[in-house]
């Protein structure tokens, strides 16, 4: 079995792991009890932000922990949590405007639009335009463009004029979805039915359901077509 396994470094020092694991799961092979630095495990919530090495190259690679797979002779790190500008707000109080963005990140227009943010994105995610959208006021585009990133901050960690870029993120896309999202008048509708007690009956009866029956009309209720 040993012939199996690959070498890998973590904080120097060799191990020996299969080499299907992914970085996380090859850390805990090793040894390591996971405290902080992991969370859904599946990809989205952005909390095992991880640095590595590879031999020969000089280049410092990103990724997330658990969807990266080790390599021969990585030399693995992982990112504690680190301190960002996170500004504090009330949504109800602001207005979709560049001058909001600016107001409460002024360091907005500290980008050099160097690139760097948009490499270090484990999502693919192009940072650099959508903070060239917000120096511009185009919430619409931030929300657009930023809309898979979870959070991580490893855009924010690799930024030479130390943005958060993410927190602008999230702001644009709160004052996107508050302030500027068409409004889906279906769902008003069907809220002020619920208010006005028209579905009262139906879900008395629902309720005085079984488990069995439940799961018998879940299964056979109508689906609108994707």
């Amino acid at each position: 079995m040993a012939e199996e396994l690959i070498p890998i470094y973590i904080m120097g020092k060799k191990y020996m792991v299969p080499p299907t694991l992914t970085i996380m799961k090859a850390l805990e092979y090793s040894g390591y009890q996971l405290i902080r630095g992991v969370g859904c495990r599946g990809g989205f919530c952005g909390a095992c932000a991880t640095v590595y090495r590879l031999p020969g190259d000089y280049r410092l690679q990103i990724g997330l922990a658990c969807q990266t797979v080790v390599q021969p002779g990585m030399y693995l790190a992982q990112i504690p949590f680190f301190p960002a500008q996170r500004a504090a707000y009330r949504l109800d109080e602001l207005e979709p405007t560049f001058q909001t963005v600016f107001t409460l990140y002024p360091e907005l227009m500290r980008c050099l639009s160097c690139g760097t943010c948009t490499k270090a994105c484990p999502q693919d995610i192009d940072v650099k335009q959508y903070m060239a959208d917000a120096m511009r006021g185009d919430i619409h585009a931030v929300a657009d463009r930023s809309f898979d990133c979870i959070m991580c901050g490893l855009c924010a960690a690799r930024c030479p004029a130390e943005e958060a870029q993410y927190n602008i993120a999230i702001l644009c896309r709160r004052l996107y979805g508050k302030y500027l999202a068409p409004k889906a008048e279906h769902l008003a509708e069907r809220v002020r039915e619920i208010e006005e007690g028209k579905w009262d009956a139906a879900l008395e009866e629902l309720k005085s359901l079984s488990e069995e029956e439940l799961r018998k009309r879940y299964n056979e209720r109508d689906i609108e077509p994707a």
